[in-house]
């Protein structure tokens, strides 16, 4: 990675075990595609319900050569994000198939449907 890795945590106290997470889940990105420019990682708590725990919520920016993705885990299924390290593996998963999906298109290996040919 050309810019050092940035994490970032919003709502709760920095967590050295957190952090030691995501940059164990950011090293295994960088096994699927050392092409990785920049990553921004930010981990948020939300404190607004009462009869639950924190809801978490990851963001993941990458950038890598012609594109930039970002994934965002907010806690569409709350019971699962109650669960900082269930958000975490979420947010990850989705963005190795995102690198997954554009590591097959640098090399060419996705199909391209070619369109019909004209009707005379």
């Amino acid at each position: 990675m050309q810019v050092p890795l940035e994490i970032t945590f919003r709502g709760f106290p920095h967590s050295d075990a957190v952090e030691t997470k995501v940059r164990e889940k950011v090293a295994k990105l960088e096994q699927f595609c050392d092409h990785i420019i920049s990553c921004k990682v930010a981990v948020s708590a939300e404190h607004h319900h009462q009869h639950q725990g924190n809801l978490y919520s990851v963001r993941i920016d990458l950038a890598v050569p012609q594109k930039h993705l970002v994934v965002s885990r907010d806690h569409h299924d709350k019971q699962a994000h109650e669960d900082l390290y269930v958000a975490l593996r979420d947010a990850f998963e989705v963005a190795k198939r995102q690198l997954e999906e554009y590591v097959r298109m640098q090399r060419g290996d996705v199909k391209n449907h070619r369109s019909p040919p004209p009707a005379v």
